[in-house]
């Protein structure tokens, strides 16, 4: 297939419009307009339709563009690798992969630290979740990732190796007037009538089974397609939101967060393939591990040891809570 035709396709999915993509392309509407009706012949499913204001994606157009936007990502960076080699370029590109709430900050940090020491360095940031994060420091296309053992799971293979950052004790964010804002730690049970949004599984389920634990429900009556979505919720009130503490430092200016009693933690990893390392991934890992205890969150040497100082620090947390309520 043409990947002239699939950036087409999702050019006109990010502006919704035919004309406005013919624009940016410098073809014509009608240009346009075939290519996208060719690429539906291809494939034997339509990939947009049309609504009042422009164009959009069908179900199956939506699934197809996100892995052409990934398509089109590895193929720019194909041809880039390419024309350094062609211009003289030395050194090997780092490829770090990274989940959205440590790509929003810490791992951003943490390559400018790298950068700073070891000068020049070509390298590249890919979002994902930790599975296919996973899958892809396997495949070879990732050097580094930095990925949470949060649901579903890390999961183990002989071909990597994980090296333990420490625990992300998770938060709530609220909109920056709600009543709790500025508060300190509080139980869930406070705000379990509370209508909360969520962006991913794994989150839902951490959100779930701390509430749990506490003998209440939560209502995630609202659900977002990703991290800034379920962000703009809280920030317009419509929810509050479970999200990781790492994010705290990266939050919007018109949201807050409140700590939980007994929060929720997720482990924090870096995973490299045994075979063929990157030069950079060691150093790469020291500038994570500075960057991580920066954000502030509880540091050990072991998994199991950070949950204990966690643990330790929560029951002083809900001693103080119930000293506060009165019970």
């Amino acid at each position: 297939m043409d990947l002239t035709v699939w950036r087409t396709f999702v050019t006109v999915c990010r502006l919704g419009s035919l004309s406005a993509a013919a624009d940016e392309l410098n073809h014509t509407q009608s240009a346009v307009s075939r290519q996208i009706a060719g690429l539906e012949r291809q494939l034997g499913v339509p990939l947009v339709e049309r609504h009042a204001r422009g164009v959009r994606p069908t179900p199956a157009g939506e699934v197809f563009r996100r892995h052409a936007l990934a398509t089109l990502t590895e193929a720019d960076r194909a041809v880039r690798a390419a024309r350094d080699v062609r211009d003289g370029g030395s050194g090997r590109p780092l490829a770090v992969g990274a989940v959205p709430s440590l790509a929003s900050g810490i791992v951003p940090e943490a390559v400018r630290g790298l950068l700073d020491r070891a000068g020049h360095i070509r390298w590249s940031l890919v979002p994902g979740l930790t599975g296919q994060l996973h899958r892809r420091v396997i495949g070879g296309d990732i050097d580094m990732a930095v990925v949470t053992d949060a649901p579903p799971g890390l999961p183990h293979a002989p071909q990597v190796e994980r090296r333990f950052l420490g625990l992300d004790r998770m938060v709530v964010v609220l909109p920056a007037d709600h009543p709790r804002a500025g508060a300190g730690p509080v139980h869930i049970r406070t705000l379990a009538d509370e209508t909360w949004a969520e962006d991913n599984d794994g989150s839902a389920a951490l959100l779930r089974r701390h509430a749990a634990r506490a003998g209440v429900g939560v209502r995630i009556d609202l659900g977002a397609a990703d991290l800034p979505g379920k962000l703009a919720l809280v920030a317009t009130g419509h929810a509050i939101a479970l999200v990781p503490g790492v994010l705290r430092r990266a939050l919007r200016a018109d949201v807050t967060t409140v700590g939980l009693v007994d929060a929720p933690t997720r482990g924090v990893y870096t995973i490299t393939p045994y075979r063929d390392p990157h030069p950079c991934a060691a150093p790469l890992h020291d500038e994570l591990t500075s960057a991580f205890a920066a954000a502030g969150e509880p540091m050990a040497t072991s998994p199991v040891e950070a949950r204990e100082a966690v643990a330790a620090g929560e029951s002083k947390e809900a001693q103080q809570e119930l000293r506060t309520q009165g019970r």
